[in-house]
């Protein structure tokens, strides 16, 4: 038997038992293995798992299902590790959802395993219906919950209004993330998104961060992808791995928490604007022993429980509101307004750098402390 597993977020990967999982797993059959999220790739790293769980493409849990699917395997998994039951089983209806929106035929078995060795974990059974679910069940004492269920439960009452999300499984203060960006904090456990004209205008039981919401732009709340709390809990030992940079002096540029860090793996340098997008990227990069000159406000959001840097790395900490604005700034003068520089005679090195955004942000007279790891 063909199995596809999909792996989606850290905490699975955290706890242990995604591996754990993919070992029972391959008692039954032929296994192949790939990973959903960002965070999810890290963790990956940090457990030394890249040779089993492929994180060579950015994926979302419904495009991974789908190549599974063309790939005419007998048999679908779906490990996650929610914050809670309700997130968890949510995140699974959607995730189907989005995945029957990009095929043509749903006869591929899919068994979502959800929060295993909680007392709430359990196991469902998307699309048409395995006996293994049953098993697995019973393997690992969880309980079987229908997507019925979950639609009657979770999803049923959000049917009502076009312009408003529910988000499940909240708690009081929260960072709230769309895309990647932080839009607000949680007030309360019942948060509901409100948009008009594909942009966020209100939430319902927290507090918007207008920064953010301007940051974010149009959005698609049917589709965008919401995320409350930390993005990985658990305490690491991050895992450093070999250097394979280019012998070229690469500067890139990143202004979006939202982006794949890790296409800037093979850079030399990466100049990061705003304070989440610094504390994420320079999270990852740190991996691959790569410095971050980011540009923040001192406005931060706390996303993940520790962020590392990388030796060399620079934190320039202006006054409030100022990131965007010196962005802007570096992204026309250094960049010429493109994303990436390669050998560019003027700056071939970091300090090189440094002293022009010295500069950019004298010349705006915006007051500023560096710090330098």
């Amino acid at each position: 038997m063909k199995i596809g597993i999909v792996v989606h977020g850290p905490n699975i990967i955290d706890s242990g038992y995604a591996l754990d999982l993919i070992n029972l797993i391959r008692e039954y059959g032929d296994v192949s293995v790939r990973l959903g999220g960002t965070m999810g790739r890290t963790a990956v790293i940090d457990n030394s798992l890249e040779n089993i769980i492929d994180i060579s493409k950015k994926l979302v849990p419904s495009d991974s299902l789908k190549i599974f699917h063309d790939a005419n395997v007998d048999l679908i998994f779906l490990l996650n590790y929610g914050k809670s039951s309700t997130t968890g089983q949510v995140f699974g209806y959607k995730v189907y959802s989005h995945y029957k929106d990009k095929i043509t035929d749903n006869k591929v078995p899919i068994i979502q395993i959800e929060r295993p060795g909680e007392a709430d974990g359990s196991v469902i059974n998307w699309a048409e219906k395995s006996d293994l679910a049953i098993e697995f069940a019973s393997k690992l004492n969880l309980n079987i919950v229908t997507p019925d269920e979950i639609f009657e439960t979770h999803i049923k009452q959000d049917k009502n209004s076009k312009t408003q999300r529910v988000i499940h499984g909240v708690s009081p203060f929260e960072n709230i993330m769309v895309n990647g960006v932080v839009i607000g904090k949680s007030t309360s456990e019942k948060l509901i998104l409100v948009a008009q004209d594909n942009h966020i205008v209100d939430i319902i039981g927290g507090e918007i961060k207008p920064h953010g919401i301007e940051k974010l732009g149009e959005v698609d709340l049917n589709t965008a992808i919401v995320k409350t709390g930390l993005l990985r809990k658990a305490k690491v030992k991050p895992r450093i791995l070999e250097n394979n940079k280019s012998k070229d002096f690469k500067l890139s540029f990143l202004d979006h928490a939202g982006e794949d860090v890790y296409k800037f793996k093979d850079s030399s340098v990466v100049i990061t604007i705003g304070d989440d997008t610094t504390l994420i990227a320079s999270d990852i990069l740190y991996r691959f022993n790569i410095p971050i000159i980011g540009i923040t406000d001192g406005d931060l959001d706390k996303v993940v429980e520790d962020g590392f840097k990388a030796k060399n790395s620079i934190i320039f900490e202006l006054e409030s509101g100022h990131d965007d604005i010196i962005g802007e700034e570096i992204h026309r003068i250094i960049f010429k307004n493109k994303d990436e520089l390669i050998n560019y005679d003027e700056f071939t090195d970091i300090s090189a750098i440094e002293s022009k955004i010295i500069e950019i942000i004298n010349n705006r007279n915006c007051k500023y402390k560096i710090n330098k790891i």
